[in-house]
């Protein structure tokens, strides 16, 4: 059984305790492979090679930078069979899903990136024959980064791919619960000649490796992407030291549909946008609101749907539902059913763990379920569940919708449906939400920024912005 490696000081080394954590794949419930339970002494190691690397690093030419990155994003392309069946074995997800999706948009960060940094540029001000004003742009140092398990690969490369072209060096931690796609990306950068130390992936849990990497008090930033919870703890420790935070944390985005949508266009991106990687995306809408006027034909439709969507092997290409990431979390899912129940709400499907033959006997296979019935503010429509079950709620007015959709305390995504474009407007204007779909969902240009108000985060993850792993601007005058 293998046995993954840190990759630190651009080599692949056991963990300083010699000790392993077991890797379960979710559709057998079975451990495949075993993980370095590293702790602070393997981050004390990482932080050494890339403080070491990070002068060379820091002055090397960005075209330089930038080749690095085009030449590991092209790799991923070429692995991308062996990273998708990597993913979709460790996260329980269907196979098309990472292929189709998760992987390319790991290429597709480091491309971006990479190409990015050639036109990122300071500004200069002339004080008429006085002095002349500029801003300098200068790499922060070494770069925390601490990834979700939920998209493994995709938003490891958001926070690494920046971080490498703005100059910074990285230390970073992948899910413990998902390290695979990190383990073959440090093979990847092997192979694609990453100068030693620019990059050192630790892995382990969170409360050694996690908490190591936030309370070192050499690495001034972090970029991190989890739960609200943690990212309370994180902020909590690295606040005081004055650190660079980014924090993406979690979300209960609502979708809204107005009787005027395009509803047969509405209906299958609401399937996408409720259950796929069986709702385990922090931007899915798990609170569906529907104008009264069409909302039992939407129930009707959408639990019709639901209902026929395939649950199985997650290698099987007419797989639609796989399994959730571990048995905690799918006890944690249906602690939530059985809370749904308690607070007056009615299954109106789904919600039941389904148990395969064969190798998949033991696997942490759910029925996605649909919930109606709850009032907006009680738990189970406050709390992120992160699993595949949504609630549906009927509206008459704008403004109820609109009260509903931001009572919450997360403030991520949201989507919304409509054909009339004032109202579209002035919907978007009046959602709390980092981002506003409407009438599509998780179209991404990745130059627009990413990232949640409210607890949904601080800071944001896509776009130029995300390229900010610099000093603060430092302003320089040159008295003429």
């Amino acid at each position: 059984m293998q046995h993954l490696k840190n990759y630190i000081n651009g080599e692949l080394i056991v963990p300083v305790s010699a000790s392993y954590l077991d890797n379960y794949c979710p559709s057998t419930g079975k451990v495949y492979s075993h993980i370095p339970d590293s702790d602070e002494r393997d981050v004390e190691l990482a932080y050494a090679a890339a403080k070491s690397a990070f002068e060379s690093w820091s002055l090397t030419p960005k075209e330089k930078r930038s080749q690095y990155l085009l030449r590991i994003a092209a790799l991923i392309e070429k692995n991308l069979d062996r990273l998708a069946l990597a993913e979709s074995t460790d996260n329980g997800k269907p196979l098309k899903l990472a292929k189709t999706i998760d992987i390319p948009r790991a290429a597709a960060n480091f491309h971006f990136y990479g190409t990015a940094i050639l036109h990122h540029a300071s500004t200069a001000h002339s004080m008429e024959g006085t002095a002349i004003n500029y801003t300098l742009h200068q790499p922060v140092g070494v770069a925390g980064c601490i990834s979700p398990w939920n998209l493994p690969l995709y938003l490891f490369s958001w926070k690494i791919a920046p971080a490498l072209a703005a100059g910074c060096t990285v230390v970073a931690k992948p899910s413990e619960i998902t390290p695979m796609t990190a383990f073959l990306l440090s093979e990847i950068c092997i192979e694609a000649g990453l100068p030693a130390g620019v990059l050192n992936i630790v892995h382990g849990l969170g409360a050694k490796v996690g908490n190591a990497i936030v309370s070192h008090k050499d690495i001034p930033l972090i970029s991190f992407t989890g739960g609200t919870a943690t990212g309370k703890h994180i902020a909590s420790v690295a606040a005081p030291m004055f650190k660079k935070l980014s924090l993406e944390l979690g979300g209960k985005n609502p979708n809204i549909i107005f009787a005027d949508c395009d509803y047969e266009k509405m209906l299958s991106t609401t399937m996408l946008s409720s259950f796929a990687n069986q709702g385990q995306i922090c931007l899915c809408g798990s609170r569906i609101f529907v104008e009264r006027k069409i909302y039992d034909k939407f129930r009707t439709d959408f639990v019709k749907k639901t209902k026929a969507l395939v649950i199985g092997d997650p290698l099987n290409e007419k797989t639609k539902i796989g399994a959730v990431v571990s048995k905690p979390h799918m006890e944690k899912i249906l602690s939530y059913l059985e809370l749904a129940k308690k607070e007056g709400g009615a299954i109106l499907c789904g919600g039941k763990q389904v148990h395969l033959s064969g190798e998949f006997a033991d696997g942490y296979f759910l029925e996605p379920a649909v919930v109606e019935g709850l009032s907006f503010d009680c738990r189970t429509n406050q709390e992120e569940i992160f699993g595949p079950v949504v609630t549906i709620t009927p509206f008459d007015t704008e403004e109820e919708a609109l009260m509903m959709a931001n009572s919450t305390m997360y403030g991520l995504a949201s989507i919304l449906w409509t054909q009339d474009l004032t109202r579209a407007h002035r919907m978007a204007n009046n959602i709390h939400a980092g981002i506003v779909w409407i009438n599509c969902w998780l179209l991404r240009d990745l130059r627009t920024p990413f990232g949640g108000v409210k607890a949904s985060g601080v800071g944001r993850e896509g776009g130029f912005e995300a390229l900010d792993f610099f000093t603060e601007p430092k302003n320089v005058c040159i008295k003429l």
